[in-house]
Formats: C-alpha cells, sequence, structure tokens
C-alpha cells in the first residue's frame, strides 16, 4: 500500500485546525488536528506522523515549548513547521534554534502551508543531489569527531553518539564535501534546502550556530567552522575517511 504522509496540526484556533485539515486532506494528506500541547503529546505517543505544524503563540505550553520538548525526545528526528505571527521575528528565530525545519508566517494561504510541507518533506526524505554520493564512507573522521553517514550522528572520543537533526546533519555533510572553501549564504542554503535566500533569511546563521555547539565549537574562536567576514563559512579541517567496525 502507498504510504500516506501523516501531518498533525497543533493549534488552539478551531477553525484554522479545521480550515488546514480539509485542504490538506483535499490535497492527498493524512491530518490530525490538536487543539493544545496536552492532545499533542497523546498523539504523538498513539501514532506516528511525518510532520507536525506547530502555533507558536498558544495558551499554555506554546509551540517553542513544544518543539524544545519535541527535539530533546524520541521525536526528535520528526520535521517541525512553525505557525507564527507577523511582527514576532524572535518567535521565527527561537523556532530555528530549537530545531524547526521551517515556518510560516501568519497570516497564510493553505496552498503555500501546502507547498512547504511538501518541501520539508522532501528535504527530510532527499539528500539534496551534492550530498549523493555512492563513493561516500560509512563514516568520515575529523578533529575529535567521527561523522557516521549510516546512523547520520556524531561519534566524540569516549565513542558516545551525538544525535544531529536533519538540517544538522546536512549542513556538516556540505562542509565535509567542501572542505577548506568559502561558502556564502545563498550556496548553503541552496545546497542544503534546494531553495535561495532573502535579505532577511537567518535560517544558515541559526543553523551554524547549533552545528557549532553541536562540535562543542567556540564561536569566538572556532576550530571547524570558521566565519570569513562579509563572505560566509569554511570547514578548516582535514577529513579522513574510515569505516566503523
Amino acid at each position: 500500500m502507498e504510504h500516506v504522509d501523516h501531518v498533525l496540526i497543533v493549534d488552539d484556533d478551531r477553525d484554522i485546525r479545521e480550515l488546514v485539515s480539509g485542504y490538506l486532506t483535499k490535497n492527498g494528506l493524512r491530518v490530525t488536528a490538536a487543539a493544545d500541547g496536552r492532545q499533542m503529546r497523546s498523539l504523538v505517543e498513539e501514532r506516528a506522523f511525518d510532520l507536525i505544524v506547530l502555533d507558536v503563540r498558544m495558551p499554555g505550553d506554546d509551540g517553542l515549548v513544544l518543539c524544545r520538548e519535541l527535539r530533546s525526545g524520541r521525536h526528535k528526528t520528526v520535521p517541525i513547521m512553525m505557525l507564527t505571527a507577523q511582527s514576532d521575528e524572535s518567535d521565527r528565530i527561537l523556532g530555528l534554534e530549537m530545531g524547526a525545519d521551517d515556518y510560516l508566517v501568519k497570516p497564510f494561504a493553505a496552498r503555500e502551508l501546502l507547498a512547504r510541507i511538501n518541501a520539508v518533506l522532501r528535504r527530510t526524505r532527499m539528500m539534496p543531489p551534492n550530498l549523493q554520493k555512492s563513493d561516500v564512507s560509512d563514516s568520515l573522521a575529523f578533529g575529535d569527531w567521527i561523522l557516521d553517514n549510516l546512523g547520520r550522528h556524531l561519534i566524540d572520543r569516549r565513542g558516545t553518539a551525538i544525535a544531529l537533526s536533519g538540517g544538522e546533519y546536512r549542513l556538516l555533510r556540505v562542509f565535509i564535501d567542501h572542505p577548506h572553501r568559502v561558502l556564502n549564504r545563498d550556496q548553503l542554503l541552496s545546497l542544503t534546502q534546494g531553495r535561495e535566500a532573502d535579505i532577511f533569511d537567518r535560517s544558515i546563521d541559526l543553523l551554524v550556530s547549533r552545528l557549532r555547539q553541536r562540535l562543542n565549537d567556540d564561536a569566538r574562536e572556532p576550530r571547524y567552522i570558521k566565519t570569513v567576514r562579509s563572505e560566509g563559512y569554511v570547514f578548516a579541517v582535514p577529513i579522513a575517511a574510515l569505516e566503523l567496525e
């Protein structure tokens, strides 16, 4: 049986839940809706979802709290899209810092939401062309780390696995595949997400910040991902291929 993507909509506005659910269902998605964090928690324990849409501004636990909770638990790999108000740039930044895969500003057209959902699902399941290398090693060593390409996680010197979100893994692979080369934000966004940046897009900077945290890389004096003023970023350490036993 063909898989039908299952999307969970979490929004306290009943009209939005019904409108979005109806439109997405008519366009081939399976949709479940929740009015708050309590309902969301119950649903994610009962069934699997391919993507979760979280409204930021909700009573009780808001979307930022729920995003952080999902990213720190066993559902950390599920793609998340945030719905934010036009004026709440800080919420969009926080959402991306906490691991959201994309955001959409209210008010929005249901057609745009569908397009964004499909784009996130494609990015999650399909590596960008530059990462689809048949000769890539199962694991790559650099500095104090090993990148396990099968498990898509980092391994430190003690053998501890460090989880990566889909965006963090894609960005690290782009850097590793282009070492010692300065990559600007437009190039990084295109290589990791297949889209161009607009003038206000800070998603790459936030993703770099998150990846540096995973690597214990001091942003003031980074060892791995160095900032090149007015140009972009460069991965500054050598990489070696190896096979994990």
